[in-house]
């Protein structure tokens, strides 16, 4: 029965999305059971200010590294079509994550005060001796999941989330139900760091093919760069609608602002899943019309599940966040309905198609036009909307990156819109999304 299931439902890009949300849920599971302990607030902030930090300072690259990764791990300049099992790139890639994992620890260690100031932590960055080797042992292990992408393994893209984060739950939150402290749960997160750094040389030995090249890492990086600048305007956009409002409003109007400011988290993972996991199709050099009907496909059944969905938080959430949180979080269910207006544009897919030819300059251009046009938008929409304007130049903004991106593909690719798009269902759900969002503003 399992297997019948695996080979009817289960592909490299549905295990890819179950991966990143059952990866969401493992950590939203442990804040709520932190919130449930003797644990204090100023403990649970340490555990998050730990996160935070190791996110910030590595996500950005290991996001663009990995998006690069997919096209070339079969084709590339160095090494051309590679065939078999084993992989030079893939070797070469993990050497390239270790040494700038390396280079991130060599920044926190020179620059360990300065950063602890600009966290306003007055004391030291919380858990830093453990921050180090956490850094060092997660990062490369970013590859697993994409590994068995590569290599079509569906099953075990499943099998190592449900095993490693059900095991990640349980011995981080067990220590605080216990009666231990913080350290402790960090403790567990490093060991599992380390389960997950064993799994990846494991891998290693099996499919990667142990052959430096330097050769091969300069394409990587000059081809990953725009990519890695692309992710990093992205993450920066969030910080600064954070310092516009902060400037303009106090410290309760930005709690407000924050506890809106987000898009339905499923959404955002189902989404960034698809968008990478379908990179390789427009890779292989197949042929690209299969590529272009199967990306319209998969985006069209993401929409007919993904859309509803959200117009059911737009009629429930001027109700759901007085009672989630308290009344005085009920205009953050305003920000939050104008950030739903992202699913129209975020469930559009022009990207994977230019990173999966390798035109990947275009990616950090527009990001950079959204980028500026979101700050621009953002100083000038405050003054008229207040916070809500933020959150429509966000809108805005992101629409701008995605039009740039259909409009590339249409005149330097010769791809037209209809070609990879579901043009009627996305315009009939944009309609009904729009109407419900203005009868509910």
């Amino acid at each position: 029965m399992i297997k019948i299931f695996i080979n009817k439902y289960l592909n490299t890009i549905s295990a890819l999305q179950a991966f990143q949300l059952i990866r969401f849920g493992s950590f939203f599971l442990v804040s709520i059971i932190f919130t449930k302990s003797n644990l204090t607030t100023e403990a649970i902030g340490s555990f998050e200010i730990f996160l935070f930090l190791a996110t910030l300072l590595c996500s950005f690259w290991i996001n663009g590294l990995i998006q690069s990764f997919m096209p070339l791990s079969s084709n590339n300049n160095t090494f051309g079509k590679t065939e078999g099992t084993r992989s030079p790139e893939l070797f070469n890639a993990f050497i390239l994550i270790t040494v700038l994992s390396i280079i991130v620890i060599l920044v926190l260690l020179s620059f360990r005060d300065l950063i602890a100031d600009l966290l306003n932590q007055s004391g030291d960055i919380p858990f830093f001796g453990l921050l180090l080797p956490y850094i060092f042992l997660s990062c490369p292990a970013y590859l697993i999941e994409y590994i068995y992408l590569l290599k079509n393994r569906p099953a075990w893209i499943l099998g190592y989330a449900v095993i490693t984060f059900s095991i990640q739950v349980l011995i981080i939150s067990l220590p605080p139900i216990l009666g231990y402290g913080m350290e402790y749960s960090i403790g567990g997160l490093l060991i599992m760091s380390a389960v997950r750094y064993t799994w990846i040389i494991a891998l290693l030995s099996k499919y990667a093919k142990p052959i430096f090249s330097a050769t091969f890492i300069n394409e990587h990086l000059k081809f990953g760069f725009p990519l890695i600048i692309s992710a990093l305007l992205a993450s920066s956009a969030i910080y600064v609608d954070g310092v516009i409002v902060l400037n303009r409003f106090d410290a309760a109007t930005f709690a407000v602002f924050r506890y809106g400011a987000k898009e339905l988290p499923f959404v955002v993972l189902i989404a960034n899943a698809f968008s990478i996991a379908i990179i390789p199709e427009f890779s292989k050099g197949g042929k690209i019309s299969d590529a272009l009907k199967k990306l319209k496909k998969k985006s069209g059944n993401m929409m007919h599940f993904l859309f509803p969905l959200t117009v059911v938080f737009l009629l429930t959430s001027n109700w759901l966040y007085p009672r989630i949180f308290n009344e005085e979080f009920a205009k953050s269910a305003s920000i939050f309905n104008i950030y739903l207006l992202l699913i129209s544009s975020r469930l559009v897919f022009p990207h994977p198609i230019i990173i999966g030819l390798k035109k990947t300059n275009i990616v950090m251009y527009a990001s950079l036009a959204e980028f500026v046009l979101n700050a621009a938008l953002s100083l000038l929409f405050i003054q008229f909307w207040g916070i809500e304007g933020v959150a429509f130049a966000t809108v805005i903004a992101y629409i701008l990156q995605k039009i740039i991106w259909v409009l590339y593909n249409k005149f330097r690719l010769k791809i037209q819109p209809g070609q990879y798009i579901p043009v009627l269902p996305l315009a009939v759900y944009s309609v009904i999304l729009i109407v419900v969002f203005i009868i509910m503003y």
